[in-house]
């Protein structure tokens, strides 16, 4: 049974794994899509979309057969969970490199002022989403707590740039007020950035739950003197 069960739960890693590639490669095509207004970029994101959501419901089907046949507990349990939490986040990370996507569609502007966009810090907030994205990866890959509570303090950076955002565009706004409506959708592109920092953070969080169960364990300790809210 050990056997059997070590060699799904390798299964499921890789199925995360191959999601994750996906969901990064959607939002950092997203994101030049919306730097450089390609369409082409954009529509082939939406297209996309549709195997982010299959993956999920196949890792979603996965996780519910190895809970149903194979009755993880501790250690196995933990990282079963923090998968299955991983890949919702995942999901709605696809989500949001869609959402992006169907802005730059939608935009009617031949190029977004290079001068705006320098103000914005929106190439910053992009490159740290993806930045975000990869270190979490290799602390799961690697189990490591370190890179994995790194990963709460790039998410500052992304709050502090969203904030600005709001009040940058509604000078621009006032100065161009012809470009009101783009100005407007350009406020929840920042926002579904913003929002990606936070599942990605909810991520990170679910890698050190399983990581912290797992030097627990070689330390000898056990769960009923681990505290709580872990």
């Amino acid at each position: 049974m050990v056997k059997f069960i070590e060699s799904e739960l390798l299964l499921l890693k890789k199925e995360i794994d191959e999601m994750w590639i996906l969901v990064y490669n959607q939002l950092d095509r997203a994101g030049e899509a919306v730097l450089t207004l390609d369409k082409e970029l954009a529509q082939q994101v939406i297209v996309r979309e549709r195997r982010v959501n299959a993956f999920e419901l196949k890792i979603d089907s996965d996780v519910e057969d190895i809970i149903a046949l194979y009755n993880p507990v501790a250690i196995d349990l933990r990282f079963v969970l923090a998968m299955l939490k991983i890949n919702s986040n995942l999901e709605r990370l696809g989500d949001f490199a869609e959402g992006i996507a169907r802005f730059v569609l939608r935009c009617k502007e031949p190029a977004l002022d290079s001068d705006l966009l320098k103000q914005l810090r929106l190439e910053d907030m992009l490159k740290e989403v993806c930045s975000m994205l990869e270190l979490a990866k290799r602390a799961l890959n690697e189990e490591n707590l370190e890179l994995a509570t790194g990963v709460f303090a790039k998410d500052n950076l992304l709050d502090e740039i969203n904030a600005n955002a709001t009040e940058i565009l509604a000078d621009y706004i006032n100065k161009y007020p012809e470009t009101v409506h783009t100005c407007l959708e350009l406020v929840s592109v920042f926002r579904k950035l913003e929002r990606s920092g936070d599942h990605i953070t909810n991520i990170a969080e679910e890698i050190v739950f399983f990581i912290d169960a797992k030097v627990l364990k070689h330390s000898g300790k056990t769960d009923e003197n681990y505290p709580k809210n872990s």
